[in-house]
């Protein structure tokens, strides 16, 4: 298990997770925008990772600035809150995190000293980093309460581990955990096109831990789950509505169709920051359509007709009557979701 980001006195690197799994490179952000940049163009990705992203983001600009007070740094700082919300508009964590930031921040006084600003900002966000990697780890021990003494096999979907946070994961957490206890008996993953984040992710993240897996193609999942091999579907989230619905990446939906079919336990894997207490059902959910070439070309060379018109959305929506249950650090949220997660709201 390991990190894609480090931060330390006004440097930001990450690891350009669009080189994974041939190359680990880091790439070091020098300002606000080239973090909004990297958000952008999947240099990280992941809605907790994107969230922990953006705090250090806010951070490092506070660091780098030659302002004396926070008086003189506020309007920089409501301006840096507002390019890092147009970056990716599904994760619902980044916008948890900005609105945090600024609630954080109101508590300031006008002509407290931009060294104050500064330390209290880092602070923040390491706290925000730490809380989110201890978030996971107790992900993973609600995923394993579930299993009680069984060996369980997983399909999962896209990457939502170590990469995607701040470490550990949402659902590969749970797969962390069952692993770490010998509870865990075998993974598939989806290639998760068009990205490959399941290929190119947590393939690799599964062979850096020696955890056993198979890698198949999205359109096989159905005959996986056919063959009677797979206990549960566990997958993450990028925003949970009020009554359950859930954003993840696109084809969860598919695959939550098919698990409700033959009758495969499908969950959820997610820190309560994932939830969008706004957001009455999926509905509600914006849903990120991403370019055309993500689709028309492989690796940079063009694999479609000049000229094809592209659908390309990044996630796609799963009612809630197909979920087993959402699993956060806080227990199993089950139905009826809409009163489950009012309770947790309070």
């Amino acid at each position: 298990m390991f990190s894609a980001i480090k931060y330390k006195s006004g440097c930001l690197e990450l690891i350009d997770q669009r080189l994974l799994p041939l190359e680990k490179k880091w790439v070091t952000c020098s300002d606000l925008e080239s973090v909004a940049i990297a958000i952008e163009d999947m240099v990280v990705r992941g809605a907790p990772a994107i969230a922990c992203v953006a705090a250090y983001g806010l951070a490092m600009d506070a660091f780098l600035s030659n302002t004396t007070n926070w008086e003189d740094y506020r309007s920089d700082f409501i301006k840096n809150c507002e390019r890092l919300k147009k970056t990716r508009p599904t994760a619902v964590n980044l916008f948890n995190l900005i609105s945090d930031a600024k609630n954080f921040l109101d508590s300031f006084e006008d002509k407290i000293p931009m060294s104050k600003v500064k330390t209290d900002l880092e602070k923040w966000a390491d706290g925000f980093f730490d809380n989110d990697l201890e978030t996971c780890r107790a992900i993973g021990e609600v995923g394993l309460s579930i299993a009680g003494e069984k060996k369980i096999s997983i399909l999962t979907h896209c990457n939502a581990g170590s990469l995607a946070t701040a470490g550990y994961g949402t659902a590969l957490g749970v797969i962390r955990s069952l692993h770490a206890v010998g509870q865990l008996n075998y993974v598939f993953v989806d290639e998760t096109r068009p990205y490959m984040q399941g290929t190119r992710l947590t393939a690799f993240e599964l062979i850096e831990e020696g955890i056993p897996f198979s890698l198949q193609v999205d359109s096989a999942a159905a005959s996986t789950l056919a063959s009677g091999h797979v206990d549960w579907v566990v997958v993450g989230a990028d925003r949970i509505a009020s009554n359950g619905d859930t954003a993840n990446k696109i084809g969860t939906y598919a695959l939550a169709i098919l698990a409700k079919y033959h009758g495969v336990a499908f969950y959820v894997a997610a820190p309560v920051s994932t939830f969008d207490f706004n957001a009455r059902t999926g509905e509600d959910i914006p849903i990120e359509q991403r370019p055309a070439e993500e689709l028309t070309s492989f690796g940079g060379h063009p694999i479609a007709a000049p000229g094809t018109e592209v659908i390309n959305p990044s996630f796609d929506v799963t009612p809630a009557e197909l979920i087993t249950g959402i699993i956060t650090e806080e227990g199993v949220i089950r139905a009826p979701y809409p009163d489950h997660i009012a309770t947790l709201m309070e």
